[in-house]
């Protein structure tokens, strides 16, 4: 299954700013900052990340239904349940 990026511009986005976060994140450790300011950026960076991951299996499930027609064949609900699985 292929995605679409126009279907998951807002993933994109959600993910580049996350990139900046992070980015933020390292600087700060760089230069410094205490432990519970980069733990508290930490943690929001790792959200950010996996509600982008569960929007993009989220994405595949509904194009799975939409495209499958009758549904989706047990290979391809094990494989979608593998990867929301590796999310959490």
């Amino acid at each position: 299954m292929d995605l679409d990026p126009t279907d998951i511009k807002a993933v994109i986005t959600r993910m580049k700013r996350a990139n900046g976060h992070l980015a933020s994140v390292i600087r700060m450790m760089e230069e410094g900052s205490d432990c519970e300011s980069v733990l508290t950026q930490l943690a929001a960076v790792n959200k950010a990340l996996s509600r982008a991951g569960y929007a993009i299996v989220a994405t595949g499930l509904q194009q799975c239904l939409t495209e499958g027609g009758d549904g989706l064949a047990d290979d391809e609900v094990k494989k979608m349940e593998k990867l929301f699985l590796a999310l959490a």
